[in-house]
């Protein structure tokens, strides 16, 4: 399977991420979490010559769907999300989907806690994480609709993929712009809690 390109933009002043991934091959694509500029989203898949043709909500925050509408707008595009998280997307996903992208596909975790509906997209290498895994640091899990509890299950998940893989992250909280497990399970104290009553103590402290 082909290795999809990843394309980091920062996209917001709260720090936001949003991504344009695609197939080199055929030039491909998906745009996740458009945020608040997404025009700046669209202008870069016009400059690499990438047909965006699915939109991915990691979770359904304003400060990450805002742009969604702009980029539909255009026509051809489907959007793609949990239903606890966006009710109306034309492709409601679920735990395990296989979502194809040209020569290769994402896979989708479901990884609530942070927000209802919260998912993690997952390519051969990396993770799109939204709000589930941050460099350094986690999800808030004291909002409207959070669940501590559930947030502590899915980082365990995270936890147990390869070492290598990169980890591409909603928001530019930590040191650097991205990481990968390993270096995750080594710096990032949320993720290291050896137990569900150590992570509601640091997260909820």
């Amino acid at each position: 399977m082909v290795a999809l390109e990843i394309v980091q933009l920062k996209t917001s002043d709260m720090e936001n991420f949003s991504y344009l991934l695609y197939c080199p091959q055929t030039r491909e694509g998906a745009i996740v979490d458009p945020s608040m500029r997404p025009q700046l989203v669209l202008d870069e898949a016009v400059s690499r010559k990438v047909k965006v043709r699915l939109l991915l909500n990691t979770h359904g925050h304003q400060d990450h769907i805002t742009g969604n509408g702009d980029i539909l707008a255009g026509g051809g595009i489907q959007l793609a999300a949990h239903p606890d998280a966006v009710p109306a997307a034309d492709i409601a996903l679920s735990e395990g989907m296989q979502l194809p992208i040209g020569n290769s596909s994402i896979t989708v975790m479901d990884t609530p806690g942070h927000s209802p509906g919260s998912v993690v997209f997952a390519t051969a290498d990396a993770i799109i994480s939204g709000d589930t895994l941050f460099v350094s640091r986690c999800g808030r899990a004291d909002l409207p609709g959070s669940d501590v509890s559930q947030l502590y299950t899915s980082l365990q998940r995270l936890k147990q993929l390869a070492p290598t893989t990169r980890v591409y992250p909603g928001h530019d909280y930590g040191p650097m712009p991205s990481s990968t497990i390993a270096w995750e399970l080594e710096h990032n104290e949320f993720i290291k809690c050896p137990n569900l009553e150590s992570f509601i103590a640091l997260r909820m402290g």
